[in-house]
């Protein structure tokens, strides 16, 4: 009898740890399993993680009426979209006693004056990465987006090429060569940016937004247009397999897209305690330290420096210096007129 007991007290104890979870819409490959794997043993709790490759994904799924999340990681411009809809819970400070640890410079983020509703996680820089070995053996450069958009690289390159499936990403890296800001939304510039891809087009192997990781490291393209973070997983993994080619990533010289992404809590969630002791979990020093060491982003927490790998921390890709950071730029959330014309726009581009 007391045996019988214990097990159905034991069984009770499982379903109520199992019903501690925690729902977290983030990234692909954003968090490590390592990182994961010591929050549940610290919280004594589950995360459930489910992916997405882009803000707009994000966005689109969250206003077709998706619920159940606790936890999102949009970059600074869905931030400012998602605090313009009031789909964010306002932060408890008090429960997050790690909050100091982040760097002053994204303490007051523009996108959220206050910090009210967003902790900054990672950042990281939208750019090329490339089979530096082919690159060198075809005497192309490696240090502008010209990479990308104009023929005389491009037939070189035809087939093995990828840019990201993402309309504001894109746009942008059009815009900046062609000598606009990335936030400049002049129609005209918009169209003359749309022009630019379409003629480069028909030299891309295909829009990808996670696939190029590993065509990368196992040579199957040999540029792609992608974040900092995935072109660090690509080389360290071609390392690790041994591949007789170099993996490398540079910003381009014309400048580039730098993202901020930020833990916010959804006004649907239901569990904002458990959101809470996750943010702060990811706050302390150690565990802020992994996404940079496992992951390759870029750190806004000063508590995690001394624990980043030193060629991590000095991979000028990764954390950029002085003269780089002058050629980067943020997104910014658009009005809905302009989101209606970037999406007609990215309908053209994807049908044509």
């Amino acid at each position: 009898m007391k045996t019988a007991l214990v097990v159905l007290l034991l069984a009770l104890a499982r379903l109520g740890v199992a019903g501690d979870t925690l729902y977290l819409y983030n990234w692909n490959n954003y968090i490590s399993a390592d990182t994961a794997a010591r929050f549940e043993i610290w919280c004594g709790c589950r995360l459930q993680q489910d992916y997405y490759s882009d803000n707009e994904e994000m966005l689109a799924k969250l206003e077709a009426g998706a619920t159940g999340y606790d936890l999102l990681v949009p970059t600074g411009n869905a931030v400012q979209t998602l605090i313009r809809k009031r789909e964010l819970q306002a932060l408890d400070h008090q429960r997050l006693p790690h909050l100091g640890n982040l760097d002053p410079a994204f303490a007051n983020p523009w996108y959220d004056p206050g910090q009210r509703y967003a902790v900054p996680y990672a950042t990281t820089v939208t750019l090329l990465g490339y089979n530096a070995t082919r690159i060198a053996e075809l005497g192309l450069p490696t240090d502008t987006w010209a990479l990308i958009f104009e023929p005389e690289y491009l037939r070189k390159l035809k087939g093995k090429v990828t840019v990201l499936n993402s309309q504001r990403e894109l746009m942008a890296a059009a815009l900046r060569y062609l000598g606009h800001s990335i936030g400049d939304t002049d129609p005209e510039h918009w169209q003359a940016a749309r022009d630019l891809i379409l003629r480069a087009k028909p030299y891309w192997a295909t829009f990808s937004n996670s696939t190029y990781i590993k065509d990368l490291a196992i040579g199957n393209i040999w540029v792609a247009h992608g974040y900092s973070n995935d072109m660090f997983r690509a080389r360290e993994d071609a390392r690790a397999a041994g591949r007789p080619f170099v993996i490398g990533f540079a910003i381009p010289k014309e400048g580039a897209v730098l993202a901020v992404d930020n833990f916010v809590i959804h006004k649907a969630a239901r569990r904002p305690d458990l959101a809470h002791r996750f943010i702060d979990f990811m706050l302390q020093g150690e565990n802020a330290a992994d996404v940079s060491n496992l992951i390759g982003a870029g750190n806004p927490n000063r508590a995690a420096l001394p624990a980043i790998r030193p060629e991590v921390a000095g991979e000028a890709a990764i954390f950029p210096p002085p003269e780089a950071l002058r050629r980067l730029e943020m997104l910014r959330d658009l009005e809905p007129k302009q989101r209606r014309l970037m999406s007609r726009l990215w309908t053209e581009i994807k049908v044509k």
